[in-house]
């Protein structure tokens, strides 16, 4: 079911970061939708061009090999563009703990020269991933957009930074800007290869392979895990929303139900008819206990609605594990 009223044959977007994989699946629903042209600018230090095999040849598809870091590579992406969907960033606390001078690069460095490479070819919109690393040491619940605490890593200090220059350039340039703040994404095409791969692909990669994973503390943190639907569902409804008082704002991107990581992996354990039991390791530096998002903002003013549930979106998770097994 498509998330969009309008046709996309009049828009030309570009997504950076789009080998990725928030990306590709954002790449995948434009191409569907017959979007006129469709751009992705990737360094492919995180992201794989296997994601992208299915659109090579695709009428309107192109893919450009560059990095955020250099302004040219981001003016030659912008141009003729009317949205920009930017996804491109070096995700994961423990990495931008590791290094952080390469976090600071790409999220900060990269994102500002994204916005003037925006702002000089004129794009109509510009949608960003935020965060919910944002909310940092707050420990209200559920999470709202206005009420954040101080950053628990570099990782969330560039994406806080992201915000404020996104409504800096919002109100000095008069661009309309729009920032996405996931929470916890999570579906097919997430990679469980590398040091900093995501709790969701960790486990069902070690379930497949019959390895107990290790879970990080005492596995009673919990989670609101969203599936990679409703990212771009999300992605979609600011890219093309007519409501002015949607522009120049942030919203939470996740369900609104939160699971802890001992019950994620319980639930892996019944869907794969698995018993084994998973090792447990030192709590991570820089980890929040709790993450829950209210979704009200949202829903109110972009009409996001997510459709699928964490239960729905493991299912068709591990189906698409199963499948390149």
């Amino acid at each position: 079911m498509p998330f969009h009223k309008k046709t996309l044959t009049a828009h030309r977007f570009l997504i950076t970061g789009g080998a990725g994989f928030i990306g590709s699946h954002l790449v995948e629903y434009l191409l569907h939708h017959e979007a006129s042209r469709v751009v992705v600018l990737d360094n492919l230090a995180t992201g794989f061009r296997e994601n992208l095999a299915n659109f090579e040849g695709q009428q309107g598809f192109e893919f450009i090999e560059g990095d955020i870091r250099d302004l040219a590579d981001c003016q030659k992406a912008c141009e003729g563009i009317d949205i920009v969907l930017h996804q491109a960033a070096l995700g994961s606390v423990p990495r931008s703990i590791q290094d952080p001078l390469t976090t600071n690069a790409v999220n900060i460095d990269g994102f500002a020269n994204m916005l003037t490479a925006a702002r000089d070819s004129a794009v109509k919109r510009f949608v960003y991933a935020a965060s919910s690393s944002t909310y940092g040491d707050s420990q209200t619940l559920p999470k709202v957009e206005d009420k954040i605490g101080k950053p628990l890593s570099p990782y969330a200090v560039t994406k806080y930074v992201n915000e404020l220059y996104a409504d800096v350039f919002a109100r000095t340039y008069g661009m309309e800007i729009i920032g996405l703040r996931y929470f916890n994404v999570f579906g097919p095409r997430q990679s469980p290869k590398g040091a900093y791969a995501a709790v969701i692909p960790l486990f069902i990669d070690a379930l497949l392979k019959s390895n107990a994973p290790t879970i990080n503390g005492d596995g009673g943190q919990t989670r609101d895990f969203t599936f990679v639907a409703n990212a771009v569902q999300a992605n979609i409804l600011a890219a093309l929303t007519d409501e002015p008082d949607a522009l120049n704002q942030v919203y939470n991107v996740a369900v609104g139900e939160r699971t802890s990581l001992n019950q994620l992996f319980d639930i892996l354990k019944q869907k794969l008819g698995s018993s084994l039991e998973a090792n447990y390791g030192p709590a991570r530096v820089g980890d929040i206990r709790d993450s829950l998002a209210n979704i009200d903002k949202a829903r109110t003013l972009l009409g996001y609605d997510p459709q699928i549930d964490i239960k729905q979106g493991l299912e068709l998770t591990l189906a698409w594990f199963q499948q390149q097994a």
